[in-house]
């Protein structure tokens, strides 16, 4: 029983440990998350433009968007969307964060 509780105690530790380690940062005493915009793309828009964002039956490749469109026209189609590309897919902090991103794509 004791090794039960022990294997238990620090499995827990262990995975408690692996969901930690995001980049932080303090304003005003509030600790906030900055989001990621790599991540967030590649778990909002994988759906319809392919896991190495490809592009694939109506959604355009965007692996290299940043060659063809400024940080601010990628934002500008994440929140108003474009053609077959609904709006707002991907809303406020965290679609300035994938636009960053994919602004950096070429």
């Amino acid at each position: 029983m004791k090794k039960a509780m022990l294997t238990l105690a620090i499995g827990s530790a262990i995975f408690l440990a692996a969901c930690g380690g995001g980049k932080t940062s303090t304003t005003e005493g509030t600790k906030t998350t900055t989001p990621n915009g790599e991540t967030i793309a590649m778990k909002s828009c994988i759906t319809c433009h392919g896991g190495e964002l490809q592009g694939q039956g109506n959604a355009p490749k965007i692996s290299d968007v940043g060659s063809r469109l400024s940080e601010k026209e990628i934002l500008n189609v994440i929140e108003n969307g474009k053609n077959a590309m609904p709006a707002g897919i991907v809303k406020d902090g965290d679609a300035e964060a994938v636009a960053k991103w994919l602004a950096t794509q070429k």
